[in-house]
C-alpha cells in the first residue's frame, strides 16, 4: 500500500464516492494522508557513500526487471546528488520512444523556469525503460501485462496503483545512488497518479507535470497539504501552523511582520461546501448541491473538477440559476481539469443556495463526470488578501473542522494544482531539503603544470558557477587553507597554485552558499562544506 497524496493534487484515493461537505468542508478523505518518505540511500556529507535503507532492501524481494537507463538532465555525479528516475509501466517495446519523450518532457517542464529551476544544479533526472507486454493501465482493479501492474480501481480519473510494488522496489534498489526519488510512468494520457515512497503519474499533459510538483513537495521537501477537507494529520511542516499559540514557521516571509508581540491577523475566509462527487453526469436528472452562507462575505468563488467534457456546450453550471460561463480548459479532451469561477460582483446572500451540473450533451453520458465541487467565500480586501505574493495566515480546514493556517492564498502548488510553483516557504524547504543530503564539493584534484601544483575544487554550480543565470540572488564564499594558514589571494578561487616544495601540506577549502530563496537554515552545516586534500609531493 502507497502513501501521501492529496484532494488538489487528485493522484489518488482510498475512499469510494460520495461524501457531501458541511461547513469548512467536512468530506470523506479522497486520499491517503502523506507520510514521510523512506530513503532509499543516506549520504555522507562529503563522499556520498550509497548505503541502502534496510527496509528497502527487506521488501525489495522480487527480481528486478533489466533497465535500459537514459540521462535526461545529468548535474553531476549520482554519488553527490539527488536523483529522481522515471520508469516506465504499460510501454511495449515499440512504444520505447514515446516513454523516453513523455518522461523527457515531465523533466523539462518541472525545471523549465518553475518549481526546480533554481535548484536543478542539486539535481540529476534519468528514465529506466522495460518494456511491457501490454499497453497502457490497467481499470476496474484489474492489471494489465506491465511491468509493475499500474491499475485504476474504477474507470475515474483518479488513483493509478501499483500492483507490483516489490518489482518497483526491487527495480530501484537495484540502481544503488542512481534511485533516490522513484517515479513510474503509466502509459495513459489522461489524468492520474498517487504519491508515496514510489510516485506514479501519468504524461497527461494537463495535469501530469503538476501532480509530480505536488507529490515532490511531500517527498522531497516532507510537507503536507494546503488544501481544505484533509483529516487531521495531513497539515504538516514548514507551510503548516496548527495553533495560533504557536510560532509562526515562515515569520521571515511575512509581508506585514509582527511587532508589539501582536501576530498577524488571519485572513478571513470560509468553505460552505465541499464535495468530492464523482459522479457520472447524465441528461436526465442534473447534479444539484445545497449549501448555506451567513451573509457575511464579501465575494465567492466555486471550484470544481471535471472530465469527459470538451466542450463549453456540453454541461451547464449553475449557482441559483445563474449560468457561471463555464469554458474547459484549452485542449483539454476528455482529460480531468481543476476550475475556479469567481464572483466579486455580487456577494452571497444570507440563506440556502445551490449549485448545479446539467450535461447537456447525451452522447457523453458513461464518460461526463463531475469530480469534484467547493463553494469559497471571503471578507473584504479589509479582511482578506487575495493578492499574490502576499504572506501571512489563512485558513485551512480539516474534514472535522479544525483549522490550520498556511502561508498564502492560491500562491502554492501545495494549495493548487493548476498553480505551477511553490511558494517562497516551500522553496526554502525545498532548498534545505536538497542540501542536506549533497554536499557543495564534489571533489578537490591536483595536476601540475612544470613545476606548479594546482588543487582544483569541483563545486555544485551554482552562484557565478551556473552555465543559466536565474533570477535569485545568491553568493559563493570560497576560503583555502594550508597547513591551517590561510592562503593568500586564494579567496573566492576554485583552485589554488604553487611552485615546487611549497605545494606539499594539508590543504582546506571551505565553501559556503546563500541564496535570496531562503531565509531560514534548517542548519547552518546544510549551507556549508569543507575538503581536505594532502599534497604529499611536489611537481
Amino acid at each position: 500500500m502507497l502513501f501521501c497524496t492529496c484532494a488538489l493534487a487528485l493522484t489518488g484515493s482510498v475512499f469510494l464516492p460520495t461524501a457531501t461537505g458541511a461547513h469548512h468542508g467536512v468530506h470523506a478523505r479522497d486520499y491517503p494522508v502523506p507520510r514521510s518518505p523512506k530513503r532509499n540511500r543516506i549520504r555522507s556529507n562529503v563522499h556520498g557513500q550509497y548505503h541502502p535503507d534496510p527496509q528497502r532492501v527487506l521488501a525489495a524481494r522480487a527480481e528486478a526487471p533489466p533497465l535500459e537507463i537514459r540521462a535526461l538532465s545529468q548535474s553531476g555525479d549520482p554519488a553527490n546528488r539527488v536523483d529522481m528516475i522515471f520508469f516506465a509501466d504499460g510501454y511495449t517495446e515499440e512504444e520505447k520512444d514515446k516513454f523516453f519523450d513523455d518522461a523527457a518532457w515531465l523533466s523539462e517542464d518541472i525545471t523549465a523556469n518553475v518549481t526546480f529551476d533554481t535548484v536543478k544544479p542539486l539535481l540529476n533526472f534519468w528514465a529506466a525503460f522495460t518494456a511491457s507486454n501490454d499497453s497502457g493501465i490497467g481499470t476496474n482493479g484489474t492489471q494489465l501485462d506491465t511491468v509493475y501492474g499500474l491499475y485504476r480501481d474504477g474507470t475515474e480519473l483518479r488513483g493509478v496503483y501499483i500492483g507490483k510494488e516489490d518489482v518497483a522496489r526491487a527495480a530501484c534498489d537495484s540502481l544503488g545512488n542512481q534511485c533516490d526519488h522513484p517515479v513510474i510512468i503509466g502509459n495513459s494520457d489522461l489524468y492520474g497518479g498517487i504519491g508515496g515512497d514510489v510516485v506514479t503519474i501519468t504524461p497527461s499533459k494537463a495535469n501530469g507535470a503538476s501532480i509530480l510538483r505536488h507529490e515532490s513537495g511531500h517527498n522531497i521537501i516532507q510537507i503536507g497539504e494546503e488544501y481544505d477537507g484533509i483529516e487531521d494529520g495531513g497539515y504538516f511542516g514548514r507551510n503548516t501552523l496548527l495553533s495560533l499559540d504557536d510560532p509562526i514557521p515562515w515569520e521571515p516571509w511575512l509581508t506585514e511582520p509582527t511587532s508589539n508581540g501582536t501576530g498577524p491577523r488571519v485572513e478571513r475566509a470560509v468553505m460552505p461546501l465541499q464535495n468530492y462527487a464523482w459522479t457520472l453526469l447524465n441528461t436526465t436528472t442534473p447534479f444539484s448541491q445545497s449549501f448555506t452562507s451567513d451573509g457575511t462575505f464579501a465575494w465567492w468563488l466555486a471550484r470544481f473538477s471535471l472530465s469527459g467534457l470538451p466542450s463549453a456546450s456540453d454541461v451547464l453550471v449553475e449557482v441559483d440559476g445563474q449560468d457561471l460561463g463555464w469554458q474547459p480548459h484549452e485542449g483539454i479532451g476528455l482529460d480531468r481539469y481543476f476550475y475556479d469561477i469567481v464572483n466579486r460582483d455580487t456577494p452571497p446572500k444570507e440563506g440556502e443556495h445551490e449549485v448545479r451540473f446539467t450535461l447537456r450533451n447525451a452522447s457523453l453520458e458513461g464518460q461526463a463526470q463531475l469530480c469534484s465541487v467547493e463553494i469559497l467565500e471571503f471578507g473584504s480586501e479589509d479582511e482578506f488578501h487575495s493578492e499574490p505574493g502576499y504572506y501571512g495566515l489563512f485558513p485551512s480546514y480539516t474534514d472535522t473542522n479544525h483549522t490550520a493556517y498556511r502561508p498564502t492564498n492560491d500562491d502554492c502548488v501545495m494549495r493548487q494544482v493548476t498553480t505551477p510553483n511553490y511558494c517562497n516557504v516551500c522553496l526554502e524547504g525545498m532548498w534545505n531539503n536538497l542540501l542536506s543530503e549533497i554536499s557543495l564539493i564534489d571533489n578537490v584534484t591536483e595536476s601540475c603544470s612544470g613545476s606548479t601544483k594546482t588543487l582544483t575544487a569541483s563545486l555544485v554550480p551554482l552562484a557565478y558557477l551556473r552555465t543559466e543565470p536565474v533570477s535569485a540572488e545568491e553568493s559563493l564564499t570560497i576560503a583555502w587553507t594550508k597547513d591551517g594558514v590561510a592562503v593568500a589571494d586564494a579567496n573566492n578561487q576554485t583552485s589554488v597554485s604553487l611552485v615546487g616544495t611549497e605545494a606539499v601540506g594539508v590543504y582546506t577549502v571551505s565553501v559556503e552558499y546563500a541564496t535570496s530563496e531562503v531565509r531560514t537554515r534548517d542548519k547552518e552545516e546544510y549551507f556549508r562544506a569543507n575538503m581536505t586534500h594532502e599534497v604529499k609531493e611536489g611537481c
